[in-house]
């Protein structure tokens, strides 16, 4: 968003706004406003804006890059130049009127570079002045257009604040002193000539913030540190300020056209201080004497102007250009007027305030610019103020009108500008007030009697005095007649002459239009004439002017009855009393009483006109009031009225709203209905999508679950020829342990075998009938009970199916928590399984160490029977071979009988024991087989369990991936 930044314009007696200016985007920080008043710049951070003050109109603006940024902007003394300090230290100069870059000021040296801060000139605009965070100062010729000092300031500044020059009245502009105001809040004083200090304000302990210079130099205001206010009296702080005037006679030296080093260039501060001589009684009784000689006859003192202009040379100047230049041409008026500027006497007038007989001036004299008006009712009550007859002179407005529009921006300078005309070119103008100065108009006429008698004549005869030919010119200073640039160089001339010359131009004039004047035969022709602008040079009117005030005679010229240029005193104004002053007292007087008068009436009259008032506005009030009554009578009925058809609208109203609500509601239930419509609808189309989304899910379950139950078949079908393997490595093991048992126990039992073969034979067709028989019915019953199982497996997953898909919403949760459980319970029986397998395996392995144990006592006891066999064997073949041996004593057979010999009952044992020995072979070999079709038994239980649970599953995703 962007903010503008706008300029208030404010009078300073009335206080009141004048005008707003608007432009700026950042704060403004530089506000030059240029000599003649008229324009104005205004410099921020970012550009600089050139105003018209007649119209507070921007003119023109510069804008820059951001990169670079404005310094300040600011006129030039006494000249239209515009001078734009940027903060990369360039430096240039603009034509005011154009905007024309004259020219640009070079880079300063590399050993001396510091980037400009602050800036001042001096008065004649000849001096630049610019310093900024260093303790040098680097002044600038502009003429030259080159740096031909640098000043260095003590090592105790470091970086300079503020820069001004101190005005003097003697230095003809060309200002010597410079302010210097440092960081440390010090302001030094120092001759930019001499480079010595001269004095300084300030303290370290009570700084200076900021401090400006009054306009002659006698006064400094300082605002301090501690928000304080100081005023400083220059004559009583240093005697170098109130110096006698410098000689007339000054010697300009050429500046050098080779710039030279920079070092050539500085210059140091030193702290001494320029000693005058103190002036004593006889000095200044000399200068009386010499003010009094002035009139008698030092012509070349009379042409030296207090601004060190040469009257003579500014004489010759405009005879060769026929007017001064247009930039400096304030200066000139200023300097050939000897204006003394007394702002205090001119603030005294004007703090008096408007005169009452200017007050309603806009009346009289309609001006257009409310600034022009207010300067000039401000600039003709100074004068009434200053002299009384001034307030009763009707032709002073049109007298001061042109100058007040001149100087409007300065109204010091044109109050005595217009009242040094008043003293010096109105001469015996108020002898006959208050009729026009018969005197004046009188010498007028004999001028123009005596160098064109055809023309007098011609207004004799046509009834024209000089007041109707002369008196217009005069009273209006030639500006009803001439434009500006016409009456500008008009009043050039006049400046420069002797009071009569104005004269000899109302003379002039008449000569070079008396063509036109021939001609005229009517008097309203004439005074047509003389009030409105003619085609005339002005150049022929300056011309005939001068010729006249060399060529007329000295007894008729008003060169003898006018006194010669007297400026305005210094300090305080002139008394001007030359008027008749019975008669300005008499009509003041008369006026006061004339007021008096008219105020009583007024009174009386206005006491009439309240007391005719109160009565009218009675008569009103009571016709207002009954009026009133009659309009809140039929305003009551109108009321009434409106209000039974406002209540029938309002029926009405409710009749129709009540059948648009039936309508809404009839559209709202159809609405909803349509609506309910589309969410069943869209209802039914997510229930379609979500069960073909199922179905999609449980064909994929299905061919997850055929895959899982492929690869659980697969593995079963590994686990089953694992177990086949294992089983043949057992039965190859236990065919092994049966080789070596059966080589062992046919190699020592054949002789047994042969015995017992037939009850062996016997006892293994028992055996084998029996295994056929157990394993025919155990295959049966296995049969039979897979089939009835299977179809007890189909029987449930149908109805598990149906129940399924029926209740699929209500029952899910029960289901995934069935499924849990039967997981649980399937993990928990495997865990059983697993721990029995192990049990039986631990227990077999102890069975089998048993028996193992039980095999070698079997041996052992075998091996005894086979001794005492082989024993009585022996015994029997040796008895046979040697029957004597038979006869034995009786004791000895007892003896034998009893212990040697094996008993029947011990022969029994033995064969007992060999035949269990084979049972239990047999038995482990069955109790092997029956622990094989007990583990397939399982495998087969626990398959058929996982083929149930997978489809169960088909409804549970997540718990099968699970």
């Amino acid at each position: 968003m962007e903010i503008s930044m706008f300029l208030t314009c404010v009078e300073t007696v009335t206080k009141e706004l004048v005008s707003w200016m608007r432009g700026h985007e950042s704060s403004v920080f530089s506000i030059s406003v240029h000599g003649s008043g008229r324009y104005a710049i205004t410099t921020s951070s970012d550009t600089a804006q050139l105003w018209d003050l007649d119209t507070f109109q921007r003119k023109r603006k510069l804008n820059i890059l951001q990169s670079v940024g404005i310094q300040k902007v600011f006129f030039l003394p006494l000249s239209n130049t515009i001078l734009s300090c940027f903060k990369d230290n360039s430096i240039f100069a603009w034509e005011c009127d154009t905007l024309v870059c004259k020219y640009q000021l070079p880079a300063p040296p590399e050993s001396s570079n510091i980037l400009y801060k602050v800036f001042a000139v001096t008065r004649d605009g000849r001096i630049l002045a610019a310093g900024g965070k260093s303790n040098h100062i680097h002044l600038w010729c502009l003429e030259a257009k080159q740096l031909f000092r640098i000043i260095q300031m003590p090592t105790k500044v470091r970086a300079i604040r503020h820069l001004e020059f101190l005005p003097d009245s003697f230095d003809a502009g060309s200002n010597q002193v410079l302010g210097v105001l440092s960081q440390d809040g010090i302001m030094r004083f120092i001759n930019i000539q001499t480079c010595k200090l001269l004095f300084e304000i300030g303290s370290l302990d009570d700084g200076i913030s900021s401090s400006v210079i009054s306009p002659h130099g006698r006064y400094i205001a300082s605002i301090m540190e501690n928000g304080s206010l100081n005023i400083y009296s220059v004559q009583t702080l240093t005697k170098e300020i109130n110096k006698p005037p410098p000689p007339l006679v000054k010697v300009i030296e050429d500046l050098p056209k080779k710039k030279g080093n920079s070092g050539d260039l500085k210059v140091k501060v030193t702290s001494g201080r320029v000693q005058r001589p103190a002036r004593s009684r006889e000095s200044k009784i000399q200068t009386r004497i010499l003010k009094q000689d002035l009139t008698g006859g030092f012509e070349k003192k009379e042409n030296e102007l207090s601004d060190g202009l040469n009257k003579k040379r500014l004489q010759i100047l405009l005879k060769g250009y026929g007017e001064f230049p247009t930039k400096y041409r304030m200066f000139i008026w200023r300097s050939l007027l000897q204006l003394p500027e007394n702002q205090t006497a001119f603030s005294n007038l004007i703090d008096k305030g408007i005169h009452v007989a200017f007050l309603n001036l806009q009346k009289k004299y309609p001006i257009k610019s409310r600034k022009l008006l207010r300067v000039l009712q401000r600039t003709l009550s100074a004068l009434a103020h200053w002299s009384a007859i001034f307030s009763d002179t009707p032709y002073l407005p049109l007298l001061a009108f042109p100058f007040v529009k001149l100087f409007q921006n300065n109204q010091l300078i044109c109050f005595e500008v217009v009242a040094t005309l008043i003293i010096n070119w109105c001469q015996h103008w108020f002898e006959y007030f208050p009729n026009p100065p018969i005197n004046i108009l009188s010498m007028i006429e004999n001028v123009l009697a005596f160098h064109d008698k055809e023309l007098l004549q011609h207004f004799i005869n046509h009834d024209v005095t000089s007041q109707l030919y002369a008196w217009p010119l005069l009273e209006t200073v030639f500006s009803e007649v001439l434009t500006r640039e016409e009456w500008l160089k008009l009043f050039d001339n006049v400046f420069s002459n002797h009071p009569s010359f104005l004269l000899m131009t109302v003379v002039a004039y008449n000569i070079c239009s008396r063509a036109p004047l021939l001609n005229c035969k009517r008097k309203d022709d004439f005074e047509y004439f003389f009030h409105h602008r003619n085609n005339l040079d002005i150049s022929a009117v300056i011309r005939e002017a001068y010729h006249l005030l060399d060529t007329t005679p000295a007894d008729i010229h008003p060169d003898s009855m006018l006194d010669a240029f007297v400026a305005l005193t210094k300090g305080q104004y002139p008394v001007f009393n030359q008027y008749p002053k019975f008669i300005v007292d008499y009509q003041t007087q008369e006026r006061e009483r004339i007021r008096n008068d008219e105020l009583d009436y007024l009174r009386e009259r206005q006491a009439v006109e309240e007391m005719q008032a109160e009565v009218d506005q009675q008569r009103v009030e009571d016709e207002a009031w009954y009026q009133k009554q009659e309009l809140l009578r039929r305003a009551e009925e109108t009321r009434r009225e409106i209000l039974l058809q406002e209540e029938e609208k309002m029926i009405q109203q409710r009749q129709r709203l009540a059948a648009v609500r039936r309508e809404l509601k009839v559209k709202e239930m159809h609405l909803q209905d349509a609506a309910r419509r589309r969410l069943l609808q869209l209802q039914q189309d997510q229930r379609e999508m979500e069960l073909r989304r199922l179905d999609d899910e449980i064909e994929r379950k299905v061919h997850m679950r055929d895959r899982e139950i492929a690869a659980t078949a697969k593995d079963l079908e590994m686990r089953h020829l694992e177990l086949e393997s294992q089983k043949r490595l057992y039965e190859k093991n236990l065919s092994r342990n049966q080789e070596a048992v059966a080589k062992e126990m046919k190699e020592n039992a054949d002789a047994y075998r042969q015995k017992v073969d037939v009850e062996e034979h016997v006892f293994h067709r028992l055996i084998g009938t029996d295994q056929t028989q157990n394993q025919k019915i155990h295959k049966l019953i296995e049969e039979n009970l897979a089939k009835a199982e299977q179809a007890c497996l189909n029987t449930d997953w149908r109805i598990q199916a149906l129940h399924k898909q029926r209740c699929s919403d209500l029952h899910r949760n029960e289901c995934y928590q069935e499924i849990a459980k039967l997981l649980r319970k399937n993990r928990k029986k495997e865990i059983e399984v697993l721990n029995a397998m192990m049990e039986g395996e631990a227990k077999k392995w102890e069975e089998a160490e048993e028996k193992d144990f039980h095999l070698k006592s079997e041996k052992k006891t075998a091996a005894l029977s086979d001794a005492s066999r082989r024993w009585f064997l022996e015994k029997e073949i040796h008895d046979a071979q040697h029957p004597c041996d038979k006869v034995v004593p009786k004791g000895r057979d007892e003896e034998f009988a009893s212990g040697c010999l094996p008993r029947a009952s011990q022969l029994n044992d033995i064969s007992e024991m060999e035949s269990l020995t084979q049972i239990s072979l047999n038995q482990r070999k069955m109790h092997w087989d029956a622990m094989e079709q007990d583990l397939m038994e399982r495998v087969r239980n626990l398959r058929q369990r996982l083929v149930t649970q997978a489809q169960n599953r088909c409804q549970t995703p997540h718990l099968l991936a699970t």
